[in-house]
Order: C-alpha cells, then structure tokens, then sequence
C-alpha cells in the first residue's frame, strides 16, 4: 500500500441490520467518502446476500476506497426477502452476540495490507458493541442516531415511565380505556405530549420487555458516548435539540444527509452502492411524468411495517374511492400472516387509468417529483425527512418505535401532516385524501411542507447550519481536516 493510502482516515461504519438504518448509514458513507475517508461498510450476513440479490454481486466490490463486509448475527439463517424478526435480532444486539465477530473483524481490517489502519468506529447508537468493541481495541468511536431527535428522547423516557409507576401498564386494556390520551408534560424539550404521542416500545404489561430495555439502555448509554451525530437540523427540532444539549455537551445536528450529499462531486460514482434490500422498480418514475403537478398520491409504509388482510383492503378501497391517482408500493411481505394480501379484480378494474402498485421504488426520487402531491406514510425518519426534501404534506399511518412521536410533530409542530386512526377504515381514508388534494387544510399543509423544504435547503446549504455542523463534525469528532 502507498504511504498517501497510508494517511488516509478508515471509518468502520455499522448500521442496525434494517432498510431504514442502512440508508442514512449509506448517506454518512458517501459523504465520508468523498472527504478522502477510507470505507469499510459493515452489515450482518443476512442483509450483505440480500443486497447482493436486490443490487447484483458486483455491489459488493464497492468503489476504491469503499469496501463492504459482513458479520454473523447468531439467527438461524434464511433467504426470505424480508425484514428480519426485530425483537429476536434486538436481543442477541442486546445481548452482545454480535460483538466478538465485530471484534474479529476490527482486528483483521487493522491487520490487512489493502486497507488503512482504522482511525474510527461509528456505530449505529443502537449498536452499543459496536462502541465497547471499539474501545477494547483502543480505536476512537462516536454514534450516529439515524431517527429523530424528539424519538431519541421519547426512548430515553422508559426508566422514568417505570420510576414514576405509570408502567408496566396492568393488562392490555391501556389500549382502548383512553390511557394512553394521559398527558405528558414533562419530558425535556417535548411539551403538549401524550402517552401514546412517547414510541411505541414503552406499551408494556412487563418491564422484561426486551424492546423496552433494549431501546431504553441504549439510550442512555448513548448519552456516555464521546459524540452522537444526528440526522436533522436545528430548526426543525430546535426544543428538543437545546433539552439533549444538556445531557451531552457534544452533538451534531447535520441533517437531512441526504441533502447535504448534492454538494458531492461526481455522485453518479456511487451508482454501484445503492443501499436498497429490495429491488427497486423504476417504472414508476416514467408513470409519474404522466401526471399532472401535485395530482398523485404516493403511498408507502416503510420497511418494516405490517398490517391485516382487512386493513389492506379499507387502504385499497379508500385510495380507490377517493378518485385521485396514486402510486401504492405494496412489499410482498406487508400482510402479517403472509397471504400476500390478494386484492379483488374489481379493485384493479375500478383504478386501471390512475393507479400504479409496485413492490419497492426509489423513494427519494419519487418524493422529489413533481406529480407527487401527498404522502401516505409509516413516519419513519427517513420517509419524514425524504418528505422534507420533497416539500410533500403527509398523511400519517404510523406503526412502531417512535413513528408515534413523528406523526405527533408532523400534526401539530412542523404542521405539514393529518393523522389517519390507526383502525383505518376506507371513508375516513377517502374524506383524508380528498381534504389533503382539495381542501383548504391541504393547502396549508402544502404550504408548510414547502417552507420546510426551503429552511433545509438553506441549512444544508455551504455555510448553512447544518453543513457546518457536518463540517464540525468531521474536524472534531472524528479529528480530521481535509
């Protein structure tokens, strides 16, 4: 190897093994990147041969300076196209199965002749042997906490929840007496929440919960962490942002990523390391530009979210009824008991000129179109800042973990969302879609939606905000000027 390899920086990266984990991860890479770091992009074995299946095997070659690699993760092995079981893969997280085969691979990459010697560790914050593997090692770490910041300190709340006897909740009727509409006026940085607005991990009857600790330890070992990075900027989650500020002296609000990656130079480069786990279908992008601006609907609830044969249907026939078009991605596994959720003939007869159903699309590209009027969304973090960058109102469906808290700040903070009842039924649905198209809330929404899109332009813009806390980041955090 040169001695100019030599001085190169190595970042290990190593996101939680979901979709939704690895795509801001994949962002952080590029940009890292394209500063001169060396890469080594870290996931289990189970998503590496799924990328390999969505992206082709030359994927995993990356790009020089852009090297993949893959650890056990102690499940029993499967070829399914699916979002692993969260709380089993939780556990063994939890439980540090993975971290002597991340050990062993630190040593081996600091002992190879193809690659620099590591300069950093940046686990993902709900990775934590990522950071204690990293310090056994003497090798300097910081965390990256890839949802929101409100979700961060929703999670951190569990013990308190328990300290203060609100959990563990006596039996399962929490969830329909109305418990969950209690206020909750005390959490740092977040006023004007409820119960059921904290995430969805804190519903427990028994504080065994392997969620509930997992998710609540890993916060607050977060907060004993040299730096955490997180993916949003100051305006958008200022309250909470200044309340985390003062349980760790050294955070980095410098997001939406993926905005900051236009300034890269040479991006169609990084066509060869597309983070998707399933394979995209680009004809929806051709069907978009048939459509008339800010017509369609666009519908889809993320990675991991699954729903009844029942509830698929109330969200086909609503969408149908509501007469406007919409492209619908339906991922083969969105049905919970795996039927696959066949619709009736007469549903794609009723939709046949203005709906489209695919299984996966790129997001990103189709939040920027300009056919694209509304999103009917899970609230995940990438969908609400991919929404952002798209200046698109939302309809709010969310499912787990702190989609909850998202879809509370979408409706009443950043004021560009309607929330759909969970027990989605097709006329609400239809009166929704409708009221969000054409109504006079819509526009407001829209509205909003656009000035959010403007404000993380400019932060992300050079100089902005959010590119200097990058920037910030890169120097101080991670000790390296370019």
């Amino acid at each position: 190897m040169g001695s100019l390899a030599a001085e190169k920086p190595h970042a290990v990266l190593v996101p939680y093994p979901a979709q939704g984990h690895i795509n801001p991860f994949m962002q952080l890479a590029k940009l890292l990147h394209s500063k001169g770091f060396h890469i080594t992009f870290v996931n289990n074995e189970y998503n590496h041969r799924r990328l390999i299946r969505s992206n082709g095997v030359d994927f995993v070659e990356g790009l020089e300076g852009f090297r993949f690699a893959a650890i056990p993760d102690g499940l029993p092995p499967s070829d399914r196209d699916a979002t692993q079981d969260i709380p089993a893969l939780s556990y063994n997280i939890h439980h540090n199965v993975l971290k002597q085969p991340f050990s062993e691979l630190l040593t081996k990459l600091n002992s190879t002749q193809d690659a620099p010697p590591i300069t950093c560790v940046i686990p993902d914050a709900i990775m934590g042997f990522g950071k204690e593997a990293a310090d056994e090692q003497g090798i300097p770490s910081v965390l990256f906490w890839t949802a929101s910041v409100c979700g961060f300190m929703g999670h951190s709340q569990y013990f308190e929840l328990a300290k203060r006897g609100i959990l563990p909740f006596k039996d399962d009727s929490f969830r329909t007496d109305g418990t969950l509409d209690t206020p909750i006026e005390w959490v740092p940085g977040m006023p004007n929440m409820r119960l059921k607005d904290l995430p969805s991990f804190m519903r427990v009857t028994n504080l065994d919960d392997i969620m509930f600790n997992y998710l609540g330890k890993s916060c607050q070992q977060s907060l004993k962490s040299s730096a955490i990075l997180f993916n949003t900027f100051y305006e958008f989650e200022e309250q909470v942002l200044e309340a985390i500020k003062k349980l760790h002296s050294n955070i980095y609000a410098a997001g939406p990523l993926s905005l900051l990656l236009r300034h890269i130079h040479g991006t169609e480069n990084y066509g060869s390391v597309n983070p998707s786990l399933w394979k995209e279908d680009p004809q929806c992008l051709e069907w978009l530009d048939k459509r008339a601006p800010e017509s369609v609907v666009y519908v889809n609830y993320g990675s991991i979210t699954v729903m009844s044969d029942q509830h698929l249907r109330e969200f086909a026939w609503g969408l149908a009824n509501s007469k406007h078009p919409f492209l619908w991605v339906v991922r083969p596994d969105v049905v919970a008991d795996g039927s696959g959720g066949g619709l009736p003939q007469e549903f794609y007869d009723e939709i046949e000129d203005r709906g489209l159903i695919v299984s996966w699309c790129p997001q990103a590209a189709v939040l920027k179109h300009p056919s694209v009027g509304a999103y009917l969304s899970h609230c995940g973090w990438n969908s609400i800042s991919e929404s952002v960058a798209g200046g698109v109102p939302l309809l709010c469906w969310p499912f787990f973990a702190e989609q909850q808290t998202n879809c509370r700040y979408a409706c009443t903070v950043w004021g560009t969302g309607l929330e759909l009842n969970h027990d989605v039924k097709r006329e609400e649905l239809t009166e929704l879609v409708k009221e969000i198209m054409e109504g006079e809330k819509g526009k407001v929404l829209r509205r909003n939606a656009k000035e959010w899109r403007r404000k993380a332009e400019l932060v992300t813009d050079v100089g902005g905000s959010a590119y200097s806390e990058f920037e910030r980041f890169v120097k101080e955090a991670l000790h390296y000027e370019n």
